[in-house]
């Protein structure tokens, strides 16, 4: 029982890193467009509503991502819930605008990891020393 908890203990590790961190670097992005044009990926219907610049709003889609990132490794379940949120709301941005379908798939595929990793940060995963 003891290997199936430290198992489990390690996959929500690797979990919490990878969505805390792959929010914050992708946010972190939205100010530099190194990693892609994010702008790009802006449905066109959104962009027409924004009253500022595509660029702007990217920049406070990265401010949300960061915030997102960084509130997986304080609070990982919360924070969790609110990567696959937004994961599922880019989704449908992009299938609604029919472009990008492959980064929608996805997305969607990250963010039910998100919810699975929210799942296991419900689970109390340490081991009771008086069994051992």
């Amino acid at each position: 029982m003891d290997i199936i908890i430290k198992k489990l203990s390690d996959i929500r590790t690797y979990l919490k890193f990878t969505y805390g961190i792959v929010p914050i670097v992708a946010g972190a992005d939205k100010f530099t467009n190194v990693l892609a044009s994010w702008n790009e990926y802006l449905n066109p219907i959104l962009a027409e509503m924004l009253p500022f610049s595509e660029s702007t709003f990217m920049v406070l889609v990265g401010i949300v991502e960061i915030a997102a990132g960084i509130f997986v490794f304080v609070s990982p379940k919360k924070g969790a819930y609110i990567v696959c949120a937004w994961l599922v709301l880019i989704a449908i941005s992009l299938l609604a605008s029919a472009a990008y379908l492959d980064v929608a798939v996805r997305d969607l595929v990250m963010a039910v990891g998100a919810f699975t990793f929210a799942q296991l940060s419900n689970l109390p995963l340490s081991a009771n020393k008086g069994n051992s």
